[in-house]
């Protein structure tokens, strides 16, 4: 299964949203993120659909909205430090750093980064797969959070767990703008998840 990618879904939402009031202080508009989540099927092959972001990164407003939502679920756990899983966790690692005032780092497939890396190979569906980050000096103090954009198996999320743990990065948190519960992906993290969005493939 590839990560964003299912078959049928119907999408519920937890925290989306938000009332706003145009210019003549009159027309009340509800914003709600799962409007801006656009479902392309067959993508990137027959018989799966993919959740694009894209619309929701296009829109300020909704942007706004979902990155204040994950940020206020994070700070509860008082993280000083987010990991972005490659490549779309990028985009929600550093909007939430940004926000919170805090530093961000990549976890990304082999061969991506510079310089000294700590690699973690972890089995897929067919095969398996190399995640890495920087060898950096390691700050026992951080209190570390990691982000993506789709919570689906749950394998990535884990492996990315896993390599932060193998160099005693301790990950208090995790969490995505999309989940898909059906494929229990919460289940294989050792860690507190949250999600803005649920699928539940029915």
């Amino acid at each position: 299964m590839i990560k964003g990618m299912i078959f049928l879904a119907r999408s519920k939402s937890f925290h989306s949203g938000i009332v706003l009031m145009d210019n003549d202080k009159n027309n009340l508009t509800v914003l709600k993120l799962e409007n801006y989540i656009e479902s392309i099927p067959d993508f990137p092959k027959p018989g799966t659909l993919f959740y694009d972001l894209s619309p929701l990164i296009e829109s300020p407003q909704a942007w706004k909205l979902a990155i204040d939502k994950l940020c206020s679920i994070l700070a509860g756990s008082k993280i000083n430090m987010v990991y972005g899983i490659e490549a779309r966790g990028f985009l929600v690692a550093s909007a939430v750093a940004l926000k919170l005032g805090i530093g961000m780092q990549m976890v990304r497939k082999k061969g991506k980064l510079p310089g000294a890396t700590v690699a973690l190979t972890y089995d897929l569906e067919y095969g398996t797969d190399t995640i890495e980050i920087q060898n950096r000096p390691i700050n026992y103090n951080n209190r570390v959070a990691i982000v993506d954009d789709v919570l689906a198996t749950g394998g990535t999320m884990r492996a990315a767990i896993d390599l932060l743990s193998k160099v005693s990065i301790p990950v208090v948190c995790c969490a995505t703008i999309i989940e898909l519960p059906f494929l229990k992906g919460r289940e294989r993290l050792n860690t507190d998840f949250d999600s803005l969005l649920t699928y539940d493939g029915t």
